[in-house]
């Protein structure tokens, strides 16, 4: 019985990570991911061994239901949130192993766990499992209990509301890491026409405070304006700020703190060559792991 114990306990830490993988793409979050994988683990221990043909569809299927249904439960949670809501950033070290279980760094960039974040639960879960885990369509249908020909169509319109707001032009990291720096000389230099340059002109940024620190409560639209506000947070800094570049969600992000406090993580949507979003994390419970 011990032996057998070890034995499902095995089992499920060789998935550990892959299923963490698949709740932070729901989530954005990691706290969120862990409490999925931890419910997925005590409903694991237990069902019946005969009753499980294969062990990484039994859990694949648990953990992505878990996370739709408590998607829909927060809900109105998520509507009332103060201000823009934005995933939680995650550093390189504590990636590393989620990012090669996603595959590649954009699946967990934060442009595109916002982009992740307009789709509804059930087309967040189609959509991930296939194109950023590579399920077969036979293996989707059986996890959501939907058809297969369901399926295919969740994923194509998903994918072109995705592809329509996610520009031409995919970005190598050495472009990104590029252009990031390029931001963070303009920004050193009071360069505010070369940072318009840099912005698309349909640049937007996002800031989340949660609530809990001042902070944009509405997106901020249009190069010029995205610049100007920049700068003003920028000159309210104060003479203790330290800023770094640091990796963030597979990507490089500027990060601030202040007399040793993490204040804020800014990355950048790079797209066709140009910033297309900024997005700043504030909210301190979504800085406490980093």
């Amino acid at each position: 019985m011990q032996d057998q114990s070890a034995d499902r306990m095995g089992t499920f830490e060789r998935y550990r990570y892959y299923l963490c993988g698949i709740a932070y793409g729901m989530f954005g979050s990691v706290m969120d991911a862990e409490d999925m994988v931890q419910e997925t683990f005590l409903r694991w221990e237990k069902v019946e061994p005969d009753r499980v043909q294969s062990a990484k569809h039994y859990l694949s299927r648990t953990i992505v239901n878990l996370c739709i249904d408590h998607l829909r439960s927060v809900k109105l949670e998520r509507e009332a949130y103060p201000g823009v809501w934005l995933p939680e950033p995650i550093a390189n070290s504590q990636s590393q192993v989620m990012m090669e279980t996603l595959m590649q760094s954009e699946s967990v960039s934060m442009a595109f766990l916002t982009l992740l974040e307009t789709l509804s639960p059930l087309e967040r879960a189609v959509y991930l499992l296939r194109e950023v885990f590579d399920f077969e369509y036979a293996e989707i249908a059986a996890i959501v209990n939907k058809s297969e020909a369901n399926c295919r169509q969740i994923v194509h319109r998903a994918h072109d509301h995705i592809s329509k707001k996610r520009g031409r032009f995919e970005v190598t990291p050495e472009e990104h890491e590029a252009i990031t720096r390029r931001f963070i000389e303009m920004c050193a230099t009071g360069d505010v026409q070369g940072l318009v340059s840099l912005l698309a002109d349909e640049a937007i940024l996002y800031a989340d405070g949660g609530g809990k620190v001042k902070s944009a409560i509405r997106p901020v639209y249009g190069a010029a304006k995205v610049a100007r506000f920049v700068f003003g947070v920028l000159r309210k800094l104060p003479p203790s700020a330290q800023i770094e570049v640091k990796t963030v969600n597979g990507r490089l992000a500027i990060v601030t703190s202040v007399d040793g406090k993490l204040e804020q993580v800014l990355t950048l949507d790079i797209r066709d060559n140009h910033i297309q979003n900024i997005f700043i994390v504030r909210n301190p419970d979504k800085l406490a792991d980093l």
